[in-house]
Parts: structure tokens; sequence; C-alpha cells
């Protein structure tokens, strides 16, 4: 199968180009975006992978005419991976319990922690916490990360539907759902009560299996195939959710993710994933 080598990063510097034409092959250098660019034709080659770590380049192999109106949904994760910060890390920063539960964040995400069992020890944190906080993050520390915009613009403009399924809480997907325009969303919801939070998370937790389960209802109920689906996530949590797409994009991820997803991207924004697609 013919494959070919997409280069991009945050600066593309001639030289490094064409030294990797050379070490791959390629039978030529193509440009898709400003910094993003095609070696076409390129052999597989373990060098490609260091060389690209030291100059900042995210790199990755796809099979010639891999095209994104070929699929069907995109599903992506929230905290860390749409948006720039850890929703539950913000809340406990106003409670002023953010180490504590900053430090279970990340061992969540990591891995070193069952994501449940972790999430129940967080929420339980934030217990009476008033409920005028999770506005407070929403409106004045929620940001997209780059390139999101532009990401579900054009994915909805090649046909696919869309999902953002998370850890996090209905608070903030919903209000992301109708900002952005995603078909479907899955969340946990914090139990409030008189204007508190009461420490609890109602329901079943949507925790990595669950993740999983969310999107292949929805894949199922597209008639897709597990090929005609991409998936983007960023932690532990989110490897059963990856490993039920075709197409699996670590994006700026932990090592375990980065160790099992099909793409990896470190340095530019989410829109990179679109230069993956003719």
């Amino acid at each position: 199968m013919t494959q070919h080598l997409i280069i991009q990063g945050e600066e593309v510097e001639t030289p490094d180009l064409k030294a990797l034409a050379k070490m791959t092959g390629a039978a030529s250098i193509e440009q898709v975006a400003p910094q993003a660019f095609r070696l076409c034709c390129a052999r597989r080659v373990e060098e490609v992978g260091p060389f690209c770590d030291a100059a900042r380049l995210d790199w990755g192999y796809v099979p010639a005419g891999q095209r994104l109106a070929g699929f069907g949904l995109l599903a992506v994760d929230m905290d860390s991976t749409l948006i720039a910060i850890e929703c539950i890390d913000e809340l406990a920063d106003i409670a002023g319990v953010k180490d504590e539960v900053a430090a279970l964040t990340a061992a969540a995400m990591d891995g070193a922690l069952d994501f449940a069992q972790s999430l129940r020890r967080r929420v339980a944190l934030l217990a009476g916490l008033p409920a005028t906080a999770l506005e407070q993050v929403y409106g004045e520390r929620l940001t997209l990360n780059p390139g999101a915009e532009r990401l579900l613009r054009e994915v909805k403009r090649a046909g696919l539907k869309t999902m953002l399924v998370s850890g996090g809480f209905t608070f903030f997907t919903e209000r992301l759902k109708d900002r952005l325009g995603f078909d479907y969303a899955a969340a946990n919801t914090l139990e409030i009560a008189d204007g508190r939070l009461t420490g609890r998370v109602l329901g079943e937790l949507v925790d990595a299996e669950r993740k999983a389960a969310e999107l292949r209802r929805i894949r199922d109920t597209l008639a897709l195939s597990r090929a005609q689906v991409i998936a983007v996530g960023d932690g532990a949590n989110d490897l059963k959710m990856l490993r039920e797409a075709g197409v699996s994009i670590a994006y700026r991820a932990k090592p375990v993710v980065r160790q099992e997803a099909t793409y990896v991207i470190n340095y530019v924004g989410l829109d990179g994933i679109l230069h993956l697609f003719e």
C-alpha cells in the first residue's frame, strides 16, 4: 500500500523537510497547509520519529487516498483535548482544594489510578461549593484548544457526525455541544442541592467503559463500521474509546495514550487532524 508521510509543526524548516524526504525516499514534497506538508510515497523508517521529535514536528504515515469524507463519525474527549483545561481542577481551585484534586486527576489520566474511583474522590472534595462556580469556570477559565473550531467546521462540511464524550460534566458538555454544533454528547451530571454541589454524581458514571459504550452506541445508530470512526483523546480513560475507532488520535496526550494511537499530535492544533486526510 502506498503511504505518504505528513509533516507539520509551528515552524517547518525547509532543511528538515529535505532531510526527511531523503531519509524516506519520498517521491515529492507537497504543501497542504502553511505549515503542513505531504511527503509522497515515503518509506517507513525508524529514524523519522526521533528526527521529528528533536525538530518539534508532528508526523504520521497515512494511506494514499485516505479521505475525510470516507468516515462517518468524529468522537472527541473534552477536558485537555477539546478544551485547554480540566474543568474539575478549576472548580477545585475555586473551592481551595486544587492541589489535591489535580494530583488525583493527573494520576487518573496517566492510568495510575482507576478513573471512577478518582472521580468520586475528586467530586467529594467539591461538596458545598456554590453551583455558581460552574458558570464562573465556563465563562472565565474555559478556552478551546487551538484549531478546535476549524476542525469541527471542516469535519461537518465533509458530512461526518460529531460526538463529545467526557468523563467531565454535562454543565460544560451541553454548552459546548450548542456552541460548536456537536450532534451528540455524553458526560457526568453533578448533583446540586440548595444551590450547592453535594459532592456526588448522579446516575451511572461516564468512565472508560462507558465512553467506549457510548461511542459504540452512536456508531451502531449511524450504521457505521469501526473503520469509519475517528476518535481523539488524551488520557488513559480514553483508551477504550480510542480502540473502538478505525483512526485514533492522541492529542497532547499522556505516554500511555501515545503508545497506542494511530497518530500523535503534540505540537500543532486540533485542526492538524485535518491534514491527515485528503
